[in-house]
């Protein structure tokens, strides 16, 4: 990593996935303490995915426009704390719905932007990424243990104030990221839709949107589900930070792993274990095994896809495209996918029952699965 910003790259996503860590697990639950009902959960929980629809797009464009990714990301971090503090302020619906619609506009900035810049350093060493990457996830586990262990003697109303301090100190590294060059690219003077047209580009989009509405039920309900069928809250943070503990190894693995089997291979994989893994959780919540089975399976459902899709993003959009290409794959997949994911579940979990919506959750994972095996075709790896 020499010559590299590592720890400053990786402080950033220490902190940004410690938010998520926060936000995740147990934003849910604070807001069924202020006595909201499944749909209004859902709705306020897909708010982080609906502004990813048009947000991140937005943002992308103006930093390739501009040249300045960082800049922007500063920006946004600083804008998306201030909007945060109204949160201390508001409990009804309309009023939560609001903040929670402004926080994550600005929010939704900069991880694409961060991602483009990361792997701008990496050069020709993306496979490296998850060496970096893997800090995002230490401080996922170390916010979701810590704040499980913090919700079984103090008030959830708490998480209030660790968010806020995560977010802090998120902006206080921003302001330590390095600007990357941009190499020129013989493809940036085409559009953009030159690249999104092709087949195996949009076979891997769509794949990537069902994918997210496969997790859906997963970040919006799993903290509900497991404290309804008697789980305490230091447990549903330890089986969380189990999920992510896995998913280091994968990162660290990432260069062999792409040597190996090659990234359309490796999402393949991604697919079929998410599969696997909701038909665990809808079925399976009685037997404790079962459940913390179904958590190491994390290391494939996110480790090993997400790590194949950021380095696939980057080898569809070359050169001036690259950050609205990181944008564009965020909108479409946890933005676009995300929200859908996020709505049928909180239409289908009162009425139907948990086992069913995590059934749907696998069956669009095997979508997925079907669409990618079918269409990606990248050629040589």
């Amino acid at each position: 990593m020499h010559g590299l910003p590592y720890w400053r790259l990786s402080g950033f996503y220490f902190f940004y996935f410690a938010f998520v860590g926060a936000m995740a697990p147990f934003w849910g639950l604070y807001l069924k303490s202020l006595e909201f009902n499944a749909f209004e959960i859902g709705v306020l929980m897909s708010l982080f995915q609906v502004t990813r629809i048009f947000a991140p797009n937005a943002w992308g464009w103006l930093a390739d426009h501009l040249g300045k990714r960082v800049a922007i990301v500063q920006a946004a971090v600083v804008l998306s704390l201030l909007t945060f503090l109204g949160m201390f302020f508001v409990t009804s619906f309309w009023w939560i719905f609001l903040v929670m619609s402004l926080v994550s506009f600005f929010w939704s900035a900069s991880l694409p932007l961060v991602e483009a810049t990361t792997l701008t350093h990496l050069g020709n060493k993306t496979a490296k990424y998850g060496r970096i990457r893997l800090w995002g996830s230490v401080g996922f586990i170390a916010t979701v243990i810590g704040l499980g262990y913090l919700f079984d003697f103090m008030p959830i109303r708490a998480l209030l104030w660790a968010i806020l301090g995560l977010m802090v100190g998120l902006m206080l590294l921003s302001r330590y990221i390095p600007e990357a060059h941009v190499t020129i690219h013989d493809s940036d003077h085409l559009p953009l839709w030159h690249v999104l047209r092709q087949p195996a580009v949009l076979a891997f989009f769509v794949g990537g949107f069902l994918m997210a509405a496969a997790h859906g039920p997963y970040y919006t309900f799993y903290s509900i589900y497991l404290v309804d069928h008697g789980y305490s809250k230091s447990s549903v943070g330890l089986l969380w930070s189990l999920g992510v503990v896995t998913e280091i190894s994968i990162f660290l693995l990432m260069p062999h792993l792409t040597r190996r089997f090659g990234l359309r291979q490796m999402l393949l994989t991604s697919f079929a274990g998410a599969v696997l893994r909701f038909l665990m959780i809808g079925w399976g919540v009685g037997w404790m095994w079962v459940i913390i089975a179904a958590q190491f399976l994390h290391a494939i459902t996110f480790g090993v896809y997400h790590a194949a899709a950021v380095e696939m993003v980057h080898r569809f959009f070359r050169g001036k495209h690259q950050s609205r290409g990181q944008a564009l794959y965020n909108s479409i997949t946890y933005g676009a996918g995300g929200t859908v994911g996020g709505l049928y579940a909180g239409v289908v979990w009162d009425s139907l029952g948990a086992t069913f919506t995590y059934t749907l959750a696998a069956g669009c994972a095997l979508a997925a699965w079907g669409l990618v095996a079918w269409k990606l075709r990248i050629g040589k790896e």
